[in-house]
Order: C-alpha cells, then sequence, then structure tokens
C-alpha cells in the first residue's frame, strides 16, 4: 500500500514554536537520514490522524512532499498527547531504494480457535510477541507476518524460527536465541509443567 503525505518545511523550534503551529491544526515533525541535514516540517494533524489509526501506514515507505520536493521515508516515532486524540511530534527516516533497513512488523495471529490446544484442550493462547524486528530491502516491507497457530499443541510453543517469512525478508537476531512468539497454556491445569516446556524449548 502506498502513502503521500504533503508537507512544509518550518524554521522555527522550540516548545513555543511547536505550539503556535498545533493550534493552527498543523503537527511539528522531523525528517532525518540519508545523509543529509535533519528537516523541521509540519503535516497537517487530521490528515496524519487518520493516516496512523491505518497499521499498514506503521510500516509503508512514505511519500513526503515536503515543498514540492518528494522524500521516501519511514514512520519511526509518533508521540501522542496524554489523554486527548492529538499527535504532538512524528519522526521520520529517509530511506534508499538499495539500502538495508530495520523496521519492526506487525505479527498477525491465524488459527488459534482450530488449534488442537484451544479446540480440543480449551488452552489460552499467550502471544507473547506482537511484533518481529526485520532487515530488508524498503521494497520487500511486509505489512504484516502471518502466525500460524492452527497446528499449536497444549503446553508447546510457536518459536520465530518456525514463521513463514516473506522473500527478501530476514529475522533481526540476537546471538543464538530463538524467541518465543506465542505459548499454549492449559487452564485450570498444571500450567507449571506447560510454562516448563516452554522454558525448555526456548
Amino acid at each position: 500500500m502506498q502513502f503521500s503525505l504533503k508537507a512544509q518545511r518550518r524554521d522555527d523550534q522550540g516548545t513555543r514554536a511547536s505550539r503556535r503551529l498545533r493550534r493552527t491544526g498543523l503537527v511539528p515533525a522531523i525528517v532525518y537520514g540519508g545523509n543529509q541535514p535533519a528537516q523541521p516540517i509540519a503535516l497537517n494533524h487530521n490528515e496524519l490522524y487518520h493516516l496512523l489509526a491505518n497499521e499498514a501506514f506503521h510500516t509503508a515507505v512514505i511519500t513526503l512532499e515536503i515543498d514540492g520536493t518528494q522524500t521516501s521515508a519511514l514512520l519511526r516515532d509518533v508521540q501522542y498527547h496524554p489523554f486527548k486524540p492529538l499527535v504532538l511530534h512524528v519522526d521520520f527516516q529517509r530511506v534508499a531504494a538499495d539500502e538495508v533497513i530495520h523496521i519492526k512488523v506487525p505479527l498477525h495471529f491465524v488459527g488459534e480457535a482450530e488449534s488442537p490446544a484451544v479446540k480440543l484442550h480449551h488452552c489460552i493462547v499467550n502471544h507473547v510477541m506482537t511484533e518481529l524486528d526485520v532487515r530488508c530491502l524498503p521494497k520487500d516491507i511486509p505489512e504484516y507476518i502471518e502466525v500460524n497457530l492452527s497446528q499449536l499443541e497444549p503446553g508447546h510453543s510457536v518459536h520465530v524460527s518456525q514463521l513463514t517469512l516473506p522473500p527478501g525478508v530476514m529475522v533481526v537476531r540476537h546471538g543464538d536465541e530463538d524467541p518465543v512468539v506465542a505459548t499454549a497454556v492449559k487452564v485450570g491445569g498444571d500450567e507449571t509443567s506447560s510454562e516448563g516446556e516452554t522454558a525448555g524449548e526456548a
């Protein structure tokens, strides 16, 4: 899915300048990286707010049109007001088509209700991870990674090494660890043994 946002350069910085921007319906933001200086920009709040509600926006390569110049970037950080539906600040990172990047991709769990753990043994499936750190070229960034739980047995777990990744996508590993993605825990049963088996597998 492709996304584009119009933005304008901003020269005034600091808390007071940001407050003035927000009062006019704009969001202060910054674009950095790509061997270029960081560029403060301003975005339309309502347009940005609705885009942020789309999960795909958080992993897509976004076309930022800054005063008529197009820049490819990834969303890297969003700051929200603690209790109001307001976006306070956004960070974007410039990307190049031929440079491998690191990005966190959401996990989508499927087949849970059909798994032996849930259907036959009434287990609870704990989603230990909700996103996965991967590396790939910008064109290969997946919107999400599917986790198939249809074969999950009681007391067993699904690990990162068991996930099917899209072409060109690699997991960012830390040493030899193989983290647990999801695990089935018996309800009212011997949870200690289930957790012990899970820990042994990990």
